[in-house]
């Protein structure tokens, strides 16, 4: 079979896919958690992958978003040596439950998320390393940036002031290393869709 027939193949299977009638079909996924799978940052259920396969709707609005983070990954201007930022992510270490969590540092080590106690609750601040290749980027174009735990809520929305930093106050009523590890340990730092 050439690349041609697969490619008509696999067009003719996606559109009976995402045509198909189901009565009572509704959006079965948020959009936070579409995104995720998309971004890689959190991997599907079982039970949200079949979701996903028996709502045409959901499907849509997947293959939607796919299409919309494609087109604006297309559209960023950059010029050669500039490098290209789309998200970091990170994962609650063993070692950082041990103790009181103070700070978390995404795989690439570009950011650092902060804990500090105050009055009774946390703050969070998000650091960006001076070190990150696309650092004087981002600060320059003070994009609007997010972090999210491994189920898809957002920790932490706001712009890098002059130090490269975001600040604010932790929105869950659990402590940070218990909250991350109700939800996979895991984080991603990424800027949000205009």
């Amino acid at each position: 079979m050439n690349s041609a027939q697969d490619n008509l193949d696999a067009q003719l299977r996606e559109r009976l896919l995402l045509s198909r009638a189901v009565p009572g079909d509704r959006l079965m996924l948020a959009d936070a958690t579409l995104l995720a799978a998309l971004s890689g940052t959190r991997a599907l259920t079982p039970n949200e992958r079949q979701a996903l396969s028996s709502s045409p709707l959901t499907l849509r609005r997947f293959r939607q978003l796919s299409l919309e983070r494609y087109a604006a990954a297309a559209q960023a201007p950059q010029a050669a040596n500039d490098p290209v930022w789309s998200g970091s992510r990170g994962m609650l270490r063993a070692a950082s439950t041990a103790q009181a969590l103070d700070a978390l540092v995404t795989d690439d080590g570009h950011w650092t998320l902060h804990f500090l106690p105050q009055d009774g609750g946390w703050q969070v601040i998000l650091g960006l390393s001076a070190e990150a290749p696309f650092a004087a980027r981002l600060l320059n174009d003070q994009p609007q940036l997010r972090v999210i735990d491994g189920g898809g809520a957002i920790v932490l929305q706001g712009r890098l002031d002059a130090d490269g930093e975001c600040e604010r106050a932790w929105p869950f009523a659990t402590a940070p290393a218990e909250h991350f590890q109700l939800y996979g340990a895991g984080f991603a730092v990424e800027p949000v869709a205009p």
